[in-house]
């Protein structure tokens, strides 16, 4: 009777412990469970905090298109930043980034903030390229950093000119007429600022200006970059020609402040030749 009690005991006990084991488990699959779900949760949220490249750029071209205010190039410039660190093999966001920085670096009143856009504006352009080698904008926009680079370090312009007409000349194999024949812009100005001793030919720099206008009549930098080389070669009469022709235009879309540069160069131009 002992050993039937102690027995029928230990059965009871077995099915309590039976029973508080799965209570366990149950709980245990739980607490599981709720921690999947909150990783899951974290998951979605931090996808969903991830804004699309596309909207970043939409509102980065929409600030530059202010850039009239260096404050809205700067902005854009963050914009850009920050999506590329959620998309860093992005080419639109490179060359943007390389054309936003020269910008800044070519209108800043600093000259700490002039070195470094154009530096920042070279690595987007290495970016670029090194990302999309066959199309003009970073091949563009790096070149043009190499060259406002050179326009404030002596060093820099005796080192980049080289590579100022490397990237340029890419640009006419990719696409001749890309921003309206502005590479043949580059390059006249290159062969027109540089001294003879770095290959500077007045008469070369001509020759490219006015096949960029062919290419760009509407190119109102590039009629202005022409007037100055015809003033150069003392050829006042085309120069004016070039000033007129300047004066009589529209301003292309989306182009108002080169535009409103080039009229304010060219009356500065027309005062010195008159």
């Amino acid at each position: 009777m002992t050993l039937l009690y102690n027995k029928t005991d230990w059965r009871l006990a077995s099915a309590k412990m039976a029973v508080k084991f799965a209570m366990c488990v149950a709980c245990g699959t739980f607490v599981l469970v709720g921690i999947a779900c909150r990783k899951a949760t974290t998951t979605t949220y931090d996808r969903a905090a991830v804004r699309p490249t596309a909207e970043s750029i939409a509102e980065a071209d929409k600030l530059y298109a202010g850039r009239d205010d260096l404050v809205k190039v700067r902005q854009a410039i963050v914009a850009l930043r920050q999506a590329q660190a959620d998309d860093s093999a992005n080419y639109d966001l490179a060359w943007r980034l390389s054309k936003y920085n020269y910008y800044l670096g070519a209108h800043s009143p600093n000259s700490t903030e002039q070195e470094k856009s154009f530096h920042e504006g070279i690595d987007a352009g290495n970016l670029a390229v090194k990302l999309q080698d066959g199309k003009p904008e970073g091949h563009f926009w790096l070149g043009a950093n190499y060259g406002g680079n050179a326009q404030i370090s002596t060093l820099a312009g005796l080192s980049e000119i080289e590579d100022i007409k490397r990237e340029m000349e890419t640009v006419l194999k990719i696409d001749e007429g890309f921003q309206s024949g502005s590479a043949y812009m580059v390059l006249g100005q290159v062969y027109l600022q540089s001294p003879r001793i770095l290959g500077g030919d007045t008469q070369k720099a001509i020759e490219y200006l006015e096949k960029g206008v062919k290419l760009g009549p509407g190119n109102a930098l590039l009629r202005v970059r022409l007037a100055e080389a015809y003033a150069q070669d003392h050829r006042n009469g085309d120069a004016q020609k070039q000033i007129d022709a300047l004066m009589a235009m529209k301003p292309g879309q989306d182009y108002g402040p080169e535009y409103n540069e080039a009229v304010a160069e060219a009356k500065k131009l027309q005062e010195k030749i008159k």
